[in-house]
């Protein structure tokens, strides 16, 4: 057996069981692939996937375990290049970052900047995508690190990381009537058509179990996962807005107003996600160190190793 059989294997059930699709991933031939997986049961003695005729449908469950297994000797592989690589050139190399429209917007960019100072070799992506599919991304190696608010935190296959709190406001016009309330209320706010966050975006699960608790059944007008858009419809007079407070600037929203809505709608914690076992370049604990100051090296690592809850930080 060999490691070019191990990933085809994993492509394989990556690509949801199209060995056509795996060989292009791969950049190689499909029979190539079908003889390697084939040799490899044979070497096994199991077979590792279900067919119908040539066509491979799903795993077997002697083929589920050895999936488990080539996943976890590509992920020391992958480590074991990353060492190499860590070693040669510590201030040089790709970091792909996975995480929602608000955090890319608000939260990263002076994060970004500085951290593209310390390290100008380094080539920076991002990746966008809602809370699952940045976790899926860490995970399935897409993207070295994650960052949201929801879904992360018990993601399976991941270690989270707190970074930051923030809290939700309420963006009206200028002469709205809300801005008169000298504490404002959740009934208060269901009385006008809301405009806020898609059900997967920053801490739209907390919003709406406050308005349950309170048997409230808010008109929401309008969902977006993106509160620029949710500030544009407010502008219109159309209804109130629930955005993150990053993401309302006084100096940049002249036409809007907010309303600090923390103690209704209590407080969020945005997470970095990193993959369970995965080996860190030295840049990935700076840059998470520029995210949340409160972490340090040392953190972070007893928090990979298991010998420190991240509920204990």
């Amino acid at each position: 057996m060999n490691l070019h059989q191990f990933r085809f294997v994993r492509e394989a059930v990556r690509q949801n069981y199209s060995l056509t699709e795996a060989a292009k991933a791969l950049y190689t031939s499909q029979p190539g692939v079908s003889k390697a997986i084939i040799e490899l049961e044979e070497e096994l003695g199991v077979d590792i996937f279900t067919r119908h005729g040539k066509r491979i449908r799903g795993l077997t469950e002697p083929g589920r375990a050895v999936l488990k297994s080539v996943e976890l000797i590509m992920q020391e592989i992958d480590g074991l290049k990353r060492i190499g690589n860590e070693y040669a050139a510590h201030d040089s190399g790709s970091f792909t970052i996975a995480t929602t429209h608000t955090q890319a917007r608000y939260a990263l960019p002076k994060v970004v900047q500085a951290f593209t100072l310390k390290f100008p070799k380094v080539r920076l992506s991002l990746l966008q995508g809602n809370p699952k599919q940045v976790a899926d991304m860490v995970r399935n190696d897409q993207a070295d690190l994650a960052l949201a608010t929801e879904a992360i935190v018990n993601a399976d296959g991941l270690v989270t990381l707190p970074c930051y709190q923030w809290e939700h406001v309420v963006v009206v016009p200028p002469d709205h009537p809300l801005l008169q309330s000298k504490a404002i209320t959740l009934e208060e706010i269901a009385a006008f058509p809301l405009i806020t966050y898609d059900s997967a975006f920053t801490g739209r699960t907390k919003i709406d179990h406050a308005f349950a608790l309170r048997n409230l059944k808010p008109d929401v007008l309008l969902e977006a996962i993106d509160a620029d858009v949710i500030k544009t419809y407010v502008e219109l007079g159309m209804g109130v807005g629930i955005i993150a407070g990053m993401a309302f600037d006084a100096e940049r929203d002249v036409g809007l107003r907010s309303i600090s809505v923390g103690h209704l709608f209590g407080t969020n914690i945005s997470r970095a996600a990193v993959k369970q076992g995965a080996y860190l370049r030295s840049y990935v604990y700076t840059f998470i160190e520029l995210l949340a100051p409160t972490m340090n090296r040392k953190l972070i690592e007893q928090v990979m190793n298991g010998e420190k809850d991240m509920y204990e930080l």
